[in-house]
């Protein structure tokens, strides 16, 4: 199943912590493994914000939450997460 996820950090609090720097890597760490296992199919920067959006995979919801919930950000991200259906004319090609 897909999912259309937007990421937008609560970067008022994140950039306080002084494990600032080893939480981005980490973050990052974590990122890569997600596109590796195919878990982050695509990926994109909002501009202009400290915001990514970007089609996830995984087999429910739930697995969707439980992949989500491995990023060291997760306290601090507001995610807001859209199911994807198959359309007619993708289904086509």
């Amino acid at each position: 199943m897909e999912f259309l996820v937007t990421l937008r950090q609560d970067w008022a609090v994140l950039r306080e912590r002084a494990d600032l720097d080893e939480l981005m890597r980490r973050e990052r760490e974590v990122g890569q493994e997600l596109r590796a296992e195919g878990t982050i199919a695509r990926i994109w920067r909002l501009p202009g914000e400290r915001a990514n959006v970007g089609i996830w995979s995984a087999p429910d919801a739930t697995g969707l939450h439980a992949q989500l919930a491995r990023l060291p950000c997760w306290p601090w991200l507001d995610a807001h997460v859209v199911a994807l259906a198959t359309h007619d004319l993708e289904a086509s090609c």
